[in-house]
């Protein structure tokens, strides 16, 4: 099962976890969180996909990816649109 949930204070809440990246939604298990009913319409086949990862990887999904965005950063490259795992979320977009 999945909840989705939007607005209210979550464009506060999404917008503190990076000022710098405009978050439109983020996927926690099977949480996706969204700054308005728009974005978590349009963001809906990029953040299931990251449901699937953390159906794949379970608890250690988190430590995956925040492994692959340090070792992209290590490379050279960007954290979040180089990491793998938002590239293949972003093949769904």
């Amino acid at each position: 099962e999945l909840l989705e949930a939007a607005g209210g204070l979550l464009p506060l809440f999404l917008t503190l976890l990076n000022p710098r990246l405009r978050i439109s939604a983020i996927t926690l298990g099977h949480v996706v969180l969204a700054r308005s009913p728009d974005d978590l319409e349009r963001t809906r086949a990029h953040e299931r996909v990251h449901v699937r990862q953390f159906e794949r990887w379970g608890p250690f999904f988190p430590l995956l990816y925040l492994g692959a965005g340090a070792l992209m950063l290590l490379r050279g490259r960007h954290a979040y649109w180089d990491n793998p795992y938002e590239r293949e979320a972003r093949a769904q977009d």
